[in-house]
């Protein structure tokens, strides 16, 4: 009786719509009530709000079944100052309340289900980057696209980039005890690493490099790894963005090199998302830098690229589905934009 009485909210909307299909079926309110341990009365105050408010009737929960303080007009002023405004908190929207209309939300629950109501929802906005381009985003996926499926038994794919990862502290949430107060020690300096590599999707193997600077000379290492790491590949199709240096006329030169393998693809400008390493150094900072601290930056770095060279690899059959090629496009028309 006491599962079947369970207050939360879930259980509570599953009961109302557990007590109204049966009535549709001919049962009375009295049977229905018997079977699922309720009075008639609430079955036939359950059954009026969804005849006359439908499902939106039956998810509210007010206690005690009390108005909404605010009228249906300043619900509506209040629902558009907020798509307008976009605040931060329910502090500051219970303030604009009260200094518009002179109402006083005592609880923030209360002022949460009032949010809830109005289809108001506390979102986080998407960062995405300037400048973008969908004819040149499409362009590029079809290319990728056609080059796969022509792609001889001989030829690989890799994507390359390089990462920066500081030597810090990196705070991220995480469920806990209720009665614990978590905290992670700060490093005693911000140290930076620079690793330059590449990844192929296909088997998850990898070529990374630590370097003193990422530049023009750091990229032809990294070209030349790859071709001791493919010696026996015929043409390997490097994917990377359009940094400087990755178009330095000393690259170029040694490209046109005799006997290079190495053919290089670019990322549009501005498209990070089109370009699935960075897929690869999120889930890095996810494995290694949140709420994980390192008392030396040696040891930071060793871990890294421990999980860069050998963990990606060994572990591709369970990472694969976190560094994919599944582009999408990304087009400011679907975003509102803030700030």
């Amino acid at each position: 009786m006491a599962l079947a009485r369970d207050g939360s909210v879930t259980h509570r909307l599953a009961r109302r719509a557990n007590a109204l299909v049966p009535l549709d079926d001919g049962l009375s309110c009295e049977q229905v009530a018997r079977v699922l341990l309720l009075n008639d009365g609430t079955v036939r105050r359950w059954h009026g709000a969804f005849a006359e408010g439908g499902r939106k009737a039956l998810m509210r929960f007010e206690a005690g079944g009390s108005a909404c303080a605010l009228s249906e007009a300043q619900q509506e002023k209040l629902a558009a100052w907020v798509r307008a405004t976009s605040p931060r908190s329910t502090r500051q929207i219970g303030a604009w309340i009260a200094s518009e209309f002179g109402v006083e939300y005592g609880s923030r629950s209360g002022l949460v289900a009032l949010l809830h109501r109005l289809d108001l929802e506390y979102r986080k906005p998407e960062i995405i980057p300037r400048h973008l381009d969908e004819n040149k985003q499409l362009a590029f996926i079809d290319l990728y696209e056609k080059l796969l499926n022509s792609l001889a038994a001989d030829e690989v794919v890799v994507f390359a980039n390089a990462v920066h990862p500081t030597h810090a502290a990196r705070a991220a949430g995480c469920w806990a005890a209720k009665d614990e107060t978590l905290a992670i020690e700060q490093t005693t300096g911000r140290q930076r690493l620079n690793i330059h590599g590449a990844i192929d999707l296909e088997t998850g193997q990898t070529r990374m490099i630590e370097v003193e600077v990422v530049d023009a000379a750091s990229t032809i290492k990294l070209l030349e790894g790859l071709e001791v790491l493919y010696s026996t590949t015929a043409l390997i199709h490097v994917f990377l963005d359009n940094a400087r240096y990755h178009h330095a006329k000393i690259v170029q030169e040694w490209l046109a090199q005799a006997g290079r393998r190495i053919m290089l693809h670019f990322v549009p400008s501005y498209c990070p998302h089109l370009n699935p390493i960075e897929r690869l150094w999120a889930l890095m900072h996810q494995t290694l830098t949140h709420n994980k601290t390192y008392p030396t930056c040696r040891e930071f770095a060793d871990a890294l690229l421990n999980f860069l060279r050998n963990e990606i690899p060994r572990k591709w059959g369970e990472l694969c589905d976190s560094v994919t090629d599944n582009f999408r496009i990304i087009s400011p028309k679907e975003f509102r934009l803030v700030g």
